[in-house]
Protein backbone atom coordinates (compact mmCIF):
# COMPACT_ATOMS: atom_id res chain seq x y z
CA UNK A 1 0.00 0.00 0.00
CA UNK A 2 1.27 3.25 -0.99
CA UNK A 3 0.63 4.95 2.58
CA UNK A 4 2.67 7.11 5.01
CA UNK A 5 1.84 7.33 8.84
CA UNK A 6 2.62 10.48 9.83
CA UNK A 7 2.49 11.72 13.28
CA UNK A 8 4.17 14.38 15.76
CA UNK A 9 6.95 14.56 18.13
CA UNK A 10 4.27 14.49 20.86
CA UNK A 11 4.13 10.82 20.45
CA UNK A 12 7.33 9.97 22.11
CA UNK A 13 8.40 6.84 20.39
CA UNK A 14 11.78 5.46 20.09
CA UNK A 15 13.51 7.43 17.58
CA UNK A 16 14.96 4.04 16.31
CA UNK A 17 10.88 2.79 16.18
CA UNK A 18 10.34 5.22 13.52
CA UNK A 19 13.34 5.39 11.64
CA UNK A 20 13.01 1.73 11.21
CA UNK A 21 9.36 1.44 10.28
CA UNK A 22 9.69 4.92 8.45
CA UNK A 23 7.17 6.86 10.34
CA UNK A 24 8.04 10.67 9.87
CA UNK A 25 7.21 12.66 12.97
CA UNK A 26 7.07 16.32 12.55
CA UNK A 27 8.46 18.61 15.91
CA UNK A 28 6.78 20.36 18.49
CA UNK A 29 9.45 23.87 18.87
CA UNK A 30 10.53 24.00 22.16
CA UNK A 31 12.18 27.67 23.99
CA UNK A 32 15.69 26.08 25.68
CA UNK A 33 18.37 28.09 27.51
CA UNK A 34 17.60 31.07 25.32
CA UNK A 35 17.26 29.21 22.16
CA UNK A 36 14.55 27.77 19.84
CA UNK A 37 14.99 24.07 18.98
CA UNK A 38 12.78 21.67 16.80
CA UNK A 39 12.13 18.58 18.65
CA UNK A 40 14.21 15.83 17.42
CA UNK A 41 13.92 12.97 19.72
CA UNK A 42 17.11 13.68 21.77
CA UNK A 43 18.95 13.90 19.02
CA UNK A 44 20.39 17.47 19.34
CA UNK A 45 20.04 18.22 22.67
CA UNK A 46 19.91 14.58 24.85
CA UNK A 47 17.00 13.88 27.07
CA UNK A 48 19.05 13.51 30.18
CA UNK A 49 20.91 16.84 29.50
CA UNK A 50 17.68 18.48 28.70
CA UNK A 51 16.21 17.22 32.74
CA UNK A 52 19.28 17.66 33.82
CA UNK A 53 19.14 21.27 33.06
CA UNK A 54 15.27 21.31 33.87
CA UNK A 55 16.13 21.08 37.48
CA UNK A 56 18.69 22.94 37.71
CA UNK A 57 16.03 26.06 37.17
CA UNK A 58 16.08 26.04 33.33
CA UNK A 59 12.10 26.79 32.10
CA UNK A 60 11.34 25.51 28.73
CA UNK A 61 8.58 26.51 27.03
CA UNK A 62 6.79 24.75 23.75
CA UNK A 63 4.85 25.92 20.60
CA UNK A 64 2.68 23.83 17.79
CA UNK A 65 3.93 22.65 14.36
CA UNK A 66 2.81 25.53 12.55
CA UNK A 67 0.83 25.35 9.31
CA UNK A 68 3.66 25.92 6.51
CA UNK A 69 5.74 22.99 8.19
CA UNK A 70 2.70 20.86 7.52
CA UNK A 71 2.34 21.74 4.31
CA UNK A 72 6.30 21.30 3.53
CA UNK A 73 5.45 17.44 4.47
CA UNK A 74 2.25 17.30 2.88
CA UNK A 75 3.07 18.12 -0.55
CA UNK A 76 6.01 15.84 -0.18
CA UNK A 77 4.11 12.50 -0.09
CA UNK A 78 1.75 13.76 -1.88
CA UNK A 79 3.57 14.30 -5.08
CA UNK A 80 5.10 10.50 -4.43
CA UNK A 81 1.44 9.40 -4.94
CA UNK A 82 1.52 8.32 -1.15
CA UNK A 83 -1.76 8.36 0.80
CA UNK A 84 -1.15 10.09 4.39
CA UNK A 85 -2.93 9.54 7.76
CA UNK A 86 -2.05 12.08 10.26
CA UNK A 87 -2.25 11.01 13.86
CA UNK A 88 -1.86 14.37 15.73
CA UNK A 89 -1.61 15.56 19.41
CA UNK A 90 -4.70 16.12 21.11
CA UNK A 91 -6.34 19.57 20.34
CA UNK A 92 -7.56 20.32 23.56
CA UNK A 93 -3.75 20.24 24.53
CA UNK A 94 -1.96 21.91 21.36
CA UNK A 95 -2.94 24.10 18.56
CA UNK A 96 -0.57 21.49 16.11
CA UNK A 97 -4.02 19.77 14.98
CA UNK A 98 -5.14 23.03 13.93
CA UNK A 99 -2.31 23.76 12.06
CA UNK A 100 -2.65 20.10 10.20
CA UNK A 101 -6.08 21.39 8.89
CA UNK A 102 -4.84 24.53 7.62
CA UNK A 103 -2.40 22.89 5.62
CA UNK A 104 -4.80 20.18 4.28
CA UNK A 105 -6.53 23.13 2.82
CA UNK A 106 -4.00 24.26 1.02
CA UNK A 107 -2.55 21.29 -0.34
CA UNK A 108 -5.90 20.07 -1.79
CA UNK A 109 -6.16 23.59 -3.66
CA UNK A 110 -2.82 22.93 -5.62
CA UNK A 111 -3.12 19.02 -5.56
CA UNK A 112 -7.17 18.45 -5.38
CA UNK A 113 -6.54 14.53 -5.82
CA UNK A 114 -4.60 14.58 -2.38
CA UNK A 115 -5.67 11.77 -0.07
CA UNK A 116 -5.00 12.88 3.45
CA UNK A 117 -6.57 12.03 6.83
CA UNK A 118 -5.91 14.25 9.82
CA UNK A 119 -7.27 12.09 13.18
CA UNK A 120 -7.64 14.44 16.69
CA UNK A 121 -6.11 11.51 18.65
CA UNK A 122 -7.13 13.45 21.66
CA UNK A 123 -4.10 11.77 23.33
CA UNK A 124 -0.74 12.63 24.28
CA UNK A 125 2.69 11.42 24.63
CA UNK A 126 3.20 7.06 23.92
CA UNK A 127 -0.84 7.54 24.10
CA UNK A 128 -0.72 8.95 20.47
CA UNK A 129 2.76 6.83 20.47
CA UNK A 130 0.32 3.49 21.05
CA UNK A 131 -2.06 4.22 18.27
CA UNK A 132 0.26 4.98 16.10
CA UNK A 133 2.43 1.61 16.98
CA UNK A 134 -0.85 -0.25 16.21
CA UNK A 135 -1.46 1.43 12.87
CA UNK A 136 1.99 0.75 11.74
CA UNK A 137 0.96 -2.72 12.53
CA UNK A 138 -1.92 -2.86 10.68
CA UNK A 139 0.13 -1.45 7.66
CA UNK A 140 2.82 -4.28 8.00
CA UNK A 141 0.26 -6.58 7.99
CA UNK A 142 -1.62 -5.51 4.90
CA UNK A 143 -4.92 -3.52 6.40
CA UNK A 144 -6.52 -0.91 3.76
CA UNK A 145 -6.54 2.75 4.72
CA UNK A 146 -9.76 2.75 5.35
CA UNK A 147 -9.37 -0.41 8.08
CA UNK A 148 -6.30 1.82 9.72
CA UNK A 149 -8.70 5.02 9.89
CA UNK A 150 -11.41 3.06 11.49
CA UNK A 151 -9.41 1.29 13.93
CA UNK A 152 -8.13 4.30 15.01
CA UNK A 153 -10.80 6.32 15.33
CA UNK A 154 -12.61 3.46 17.40
CA UNK A 155 -9.98 2.92 19.69
CA UNK A 156 -8.21 6.47 20.51
CA UNK A 157 -10.91 7.04 23.04
CA UNK A 158 -9.98 3.52 24.61
CA UNK A 159 -6.46 4.86 24.84
CA UNK A 160 -6.15 4.77 28.74
CA UNK A 161 -3.71 7.43 29.99
CA UNK A 162 -1.84 7.94 33.29
CA UNK A 163 0.42 10.68 34.32
CA UNK A 164 2.55 11.40 38.14
CA UNK A 165 5.06 13.84 38.36
CA UNK A 166 7.27 14.39 41.14
CA UNK A 167 7.75 18.03 41.39
CA UNK A 168 4.06 19.97 41.97
CA UNK A 169 5.83 23.37 40.78
CA UNK A 170 5.67 22.34 37.12
CA UNK A 171 2.02 21.44 37.11
CA UNK A 172 1.87 24.75 39.10
CA UNK A 173 3.80 26.79 36.14
CA UNK A 174 1.08 25.45 33.76
CA UNK A 175 -2.39 26.18 35.63
CA UNK A 176 -2.48 22.49 36.53
CA UNK A 177 -2.10 23.33 40.39
CA UNK A 178 -2.25 26.31 42.13
CA UNK A 179 0.92 28.13 44.34
CA UNK A 180 -0.75 27.15 47.76
CA UNK A 181 -1.10 23.69 46.39
CA UNK A 182 1.64 22.96 45.33
CA UNK A 183 4.13 24.51 48.61
CA UNK A 184 1.60 22.29 50.60
CA UNK A 185 1.95 19.52 48.62
CA UNK A 186 5.75 19.50 48.20
CA UNK A 187 5.71 19.83 51.62
CA UNK A 188 4.05 16.78 52.31
CA UNK A 189 4.96 14.95 49.89
CA UNK A 190 2.00 14.71 47.58
CA UNK A 191 1.90 13.16 44.32
CA UNK A 192 -0.59 14.02 41.55
CA UNK A 193 -2.20 11.59 39.27
CA UNK A 194 -2.96 13.21 36.18
CA UNK A 195 -5.27 11.40 33.39
CA UNK A 196 -5.93 12.06 29.75
CA UNK A 197 -10.23 12.76 29.71
CA UNK A 198 -12.86 11.99 26.65
CA UNK A 199 -12.34 15.22 25.27
CA UNK A 200 -8.51 14.81 25.56
CA UNK A 201 -7.61 17.24 28.24
CA UNK A 202 -5.29 16.59 31.07
CA UNK A 203 -6.78 16.58 34.66
CA UNK A 204 -5.88 15.91 37.95
CA UNK A 205 -8.31 12.81 39.10
CA UNK A 206 -6.25 11.64 42.42
CA UNK A 207 -3.50 12.64 44.96
CA UNK A 208 -1.53 10.17 46.92
CA UNK A 209 1.64 10.52 49.63
CA UNK A 210 5.25 9.77 48.38
CA UNK A 211 6.32 8.42 45.15
CA UNK A 212 6.32 4.72 45.81
CA UNK A 213 2.58 5.12 46.14
CA UNK A 214 1.88 7.05 43.25
CA UNK A 215 3.77 4.03 41.34
CA UNK A 216 1.66 1.37 42.46
CA UNK A 217 -1.46 3.71 41.80
CA UNK A 218 -0.76 3.90 38.27
CA UNK A 219 -0.90 -0.09 38.48
CA UNK A 220 -4.34 0.11 40.68
CA UNK A 221 -5.63 2.26 37.95
CA UNK A 222 -4.33 -0.50 34.79
CA UNK A 223 -5.90 -3.39 37.01
CA UNK A 224 -9.35 -1.87 37.07
CA UNK A 225 -9.67 -0.66 33.11
CA UNK A 226 -7.37 -2.63 30.95
CA UNK A 227 -8.73 -5.25 28.80
CA UNK A 228 -6.97 -8.26 27.52
CA UNK A 229 -3.52 -7.09 28.42
CA UNK A 230 -2.16 -10.57 27.04
CA UNK A 231 -3.31 -9.56 23.68
CA UNK A 232 -1.81 -5.78 23.87
CA UNK A 233 1.37 -3.96 23.95
CA UNK A 234 1.51 -1.57 27.07
CA UNK A 235 3.92 1.90 26.39
CA UNK A 236 5.48 3.20 29.71
CA UNK A 237 7.17 6.93 29.07
CA UNK A 238 9.51 8.40 31.77
CA UNK A 239 11.32 11.74 32.04
CA UNK A 240 15.07 10.83 33.03
CA UNK A 241 13.78 8.17 35.36
CA UNK A 242 14.32 4.37 33.71
CA UNK A 243 14.50 2.85 37.21
CA UNK A 244 11.10 3.94 38.23
CA UNK A 245 9.60 3.05 34.77
CA UNK A 246 11.33 -0.56 34.58
CA UNK A 247 9.99 -0.97 38.31
CA UNK A 248 6.39 0.31 37.46
CA UNK A 249 7.12 -2.84 34.38
CA UNK A 250 8.05 -5.10 36.87
CA UNK A 251 5.00 -4.39 39.02
CA UNK A 252 2.73 -4.82 36.05
CA UNK A 253 4.57 -8.06 34.78
CA UNK A 254 4.24 -9.83 38.02
CA UNK A 255 0.70 -9.58 38.16
CA UNK A 256 -0.71 -9.70 34.47
CA UNK A 257 0.03 -11.73 31.64
CA UNK A 258 1.04 -8.71 28.99
CA UNK A 259 2.04 -9.30 25.34
CA UNK A 260 5.34 -6.70 25.50
CA UNK A 261 5.84 -3.48 27.09
CA UNK A 262 7.34 -0.48 25.66
CA UNK A 263 9.72 1.57 27.71
CA UNK A 264 10.72 5.51 25.91
CA UNK A 265 11.68 8.90 26.85
CA UNK A 266 8.95 11.79 27.75
CA UNK A 267 10.22 14.38 24.91
CA UNK A 268 10.57 17.92 25.77
CA UNK A 269 6.75 18.17 24.05
CA UNK A 270 5.56 16.96 27.44
CA UNK A 271 8.00 17.46 29.78
CA UNK A 272 8.46 20.81 29.36
CA UNK A 273 4.95 20.91 31.23
CA UNK A 274 5.56 17.76 33.58
CA UNK A 275 8.79 18.05 34.46
CA UNK A 276 11.64 15.50 35.14
CA UNK A 277 10.67 12.53 36.77
CA UNK A 278 7.34 12.39 34.99
CA UNK A 279 6.02 8.69 34.93
CA UNK A 280 3.48 7.69 32.62
CA UNK A 281 1.62 4.55 31.65
CA UNK A 282 -0.52 3.60 28.75
CA UNK A 283 -2.72 1.01 27.33
CA UNK A 284 -5.77 -0.18 25.81
CA UNK A 285 -9.26 -0.18 27.97
CA UNK A 286 -12.20 0.82 29.01
CA UNK A 287 -13.23 4.24 27.48
CA UNK A 288 -11.81 7.19 28.91
CA UNK A 289 -14.48 9.29 30.46
CA UNK A 290 -15.09 12.32 32.88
Amino acid sequence: MNLVILTDSSCDLPIEYLNENNIPALGLVYHFKGKDYVDDFGQTINYKDFYDAVRNGELPTTSQVNAFRFEEEFTKHVKEDKAIIYIAFSSALSGTYNSSLIAKEAVLEKYPKADITIIDSKCASSGVGLLVYYANEMRRNGASKEEIISWVNDNLIKTNHYFTVNDLNHLKRGGRVSSTSAIIGTILDIKPILYVNSEGKLISINKVKGRKKSIKTLVDYFRTNVINPEEQVVFISHGDCLNDAEHLKKLLCDEFKIKDVIISSVGPCIGSHGGPDILTLFFLGKERTL
